[in-house]
Order: C-alpha cells, then structure tokens, then sequence
C-alpha cells in the first residue's frame, strides 16, 4: 500500500527547501555536473497513469505501460508551488516552466519508482524555472506499476498509482 510522506519530513530531513544535497553520495548516474547549485527543492506529491497494453517484442503478452505523471509541488511550508506533468514539465505557480530530456536513473528502492537525472530546456516565460538547468528526482516513495493483473481481458485499463519524490532544480554557479 502506498504509505505518503509529509512535507515536515522532507524538511526535517533537509534543513530547509535550500538544503545542500551530497551528491557525492548518490548513485553516480543521477549525479549533478560540477558547476551546479540548488535553487530550489519541492515535494512531487501524485500520481502516475498505467495503461494494460501487449508487449512489442512478445506478442500475447501484456504489461503495464508507463503513460503520464502528474504531480503537484510543494515547498517546505507547505505551500503548493508549481506541477508536473508529462514531457516531463515542471510548471511554477508563476508561469514559468522547463521540460527535459532524462539523462539518466538509479534504483529507487524496491517500490519506489527511480531516482533521475533530468537535463533542462531554457525556461520559458521569466520566474522560478528561469536558468534552471538539472532536475534530479530524489527520495522516490511509490509509483511503481500495478501488481494487479494485466492480460488480454483489462488490455486498454488504466490505473493511477500514487507516488511521492523529491525535485531538486538546479542552475549553473
């Protein structure tokens, strides 16, 4: 079962939304470039769709398919700040907002969807997203496939998971 974390965990374990991460202590994949420095650390609370489809490369067999996140962002206060969604997107409350390419993943633990390392696109509109140029994806809670079952009888079903991770943004020193 989902178990949700709150945000005064997320700010016990960090000090403050600005709180500097080790990176040298994360998986080397989603490690952030020398040169970068946090401006900006939220809590993804949401939920990722599924779909029951059949595997490409094994005809009759069916899986679930990773189709769309959607989270909300929220600060340290509590303070809901932006979203995510697919692309991936992370929209500020202030309009501004980046996509990106995945540069890589790590495990997440069994459960927990993976960690991730996300290359910025130049913002676009002027706020918060402005000069952001890493999103990585930490402290995953959930999200991971349906255990329930996918066959030809649900092809075509979707089901939301619930999910938690930490966004951390970062911009060129």
């Amino acid at each position: 079962m989902f178990k949700p974390i709150t945000c005064a965990v997320l700010l016990a374990s960090s000090g403050s939304v600005f709180a500097n991460i080790d990176n040298s202590k994360l998986p080397a994949p989603v490690r952030v470039p020398a040169g970068h420095a946090i401006a900006l650390e939220t809590l993804g609370k949401g939920e990722i769709t599924y779909e029951c489809r059949e595997k490409k490369d094994a005809a009759g067999s069916f899986e679930w398919a990773f189709v769309v996140p959607v989270a909300t962002l929220w600060d340290v206060n509590q303070k809901a700040v932006g979203k995510y969604y697919g692309g991936p997107t992370w929209e500020a409350h202030d309009g501004s907002k980046i996509t990106g390419k995945q540069v890589a993943v790590a495990p997440g633990g069994a459960g927990n969807i993976a960690l991730q390392l996300v290359k910025a696109n130049p913002a676009m509109g002027n706020g918060a997203m402005t000069g952001v140029t890493y999103v990585q994806r930490l402290e995953t809670r959930g999200g991971v496939a349906p255990a329930a079952a996918c066959d030809a009888a649900n092809k075509g079903g979707k089901q939301q998971v619930g999910y938690e991770a930490k966004y951390v943004f970062y911009k060129s020193q």
